[in-house]
């Protein structure tokens, strides 16, 4: 990674702007959205960012709706990503021929990975091991249980957040430098693209349960609805679902809330009528 003077120059942030983003990640949770899960907490970090990018309301109005889109990832990990936002909305600042969707394709093409080392080291590690010794001080009546677990915990999280936020942004300058030539910026943005979609697809699959508890008997055959689906395609009932869903969002314009209201009806109907599990 440069030194903080190598990587500040000749751009228009600054460290105080990036450090301002650091402060605010803290909150990032404050704000947890049903529908868009960490987006309000994200898009208010890095919202110094934009001011300083953006002076025209209008720019910064839409740059504020991308980076309100849904967004969840380990919170240590996040000024990582941030980071890599600040750069890359930076360079959307600056060049007319920077691809816009390429801001958002990142983010959701990090957030699974970033999770996934996130969750390990700091829910299945650190904690645990910080949890461990301050607990044992505890049992003994010894108050430098709580405050140990706090200090074990916290640098390593403290660090990951303040490092990563400047490695983001060192990383996202020199990938933008290094795509600025040719096509490499749509075939990065093709590559996010995909790389995202198979993230959601996965999120699909694994957080979105609905089952056909239907089923056909005629004399001693009996026929599982949901294994027939199965043979079909797998998973088939939560993707048409979110399709549907999606489709009220985008194209109907229904609220969110009118739709998680109407989810949890037609669920209570479905159950109680046994069509689904």
């Amino acid at each position: 990674m440069k030194s903080k003077e190598e990587m500040f120059k000749g751009k228009k942030l600054t460290r105080k702007d990036l450090m301002s983003v650091f402060w605010r990640a803290f909150l990032l949770p404050a704000c947890y959205s049903m529908d868009r899960m960490q987006a309000p907490g994200f898009a208010y970090s890095i919202i110094p960012v934009l001011k300083k990018l953006y002076p025209d309301k209008k720019d910064l109005s839409k740059a504020l709706t991308r980076e309100s889109e849904v967004y969840n990832t380990t919170y240590a990990m996040s000024p990582f990503i941030l980071g890599i936002t600040a750069s890359m909305e930076e360079e959307a600042a600056t060049n007319s021929n920077f691809f816009i969707s390429t801001i958002n394709n990142i983010k959701v093409a990090l957030m699974g990975p970033m999770a996934g080392i996130g969750d390990t080291f700091f829910w299945g590690t650190f904690r645990v091991i910080a949890a461990g010794v301050g607990t044992t001080l505890a049992l003994k009546g010894n108050i430098l249980g709580p405050i140990l677990f706090l200090i074990l915990y916290n640098i390593p999280h403290f660090l990951t957040r303040y490092y990563g936020l400047f490695l983001g942004y060192d990383l996202g300058t020199k990938a933008i430098d290094s795509l600025s030539s040719g096509s490499g910026f749509q075939k990065a943005t093709n590559a996010a693209s995909v790389m995202g979609l198979t993230v959601i697809g996965g999120m699909i699959a694994s957080m979105v349960n609905i089952k056909f508890a239907y089923v056909f008997k005629s004399g001693k055959t009996v026929l599982n609805l949901q294994s027939i689906v199965d043979q079909i395609c797998p998973d088939l009932l939560p993707l048409a679902v979110t399709f549907f869903i999606y489709w009220l969002l985008q194209k109907k314009h229904v609220k969110t809330s009118w739709i998680m209201i109407g989810c949890f009806a037609f669920g209570i109907i479905f159950k109680y009528f046994g069509i689904f599990k």
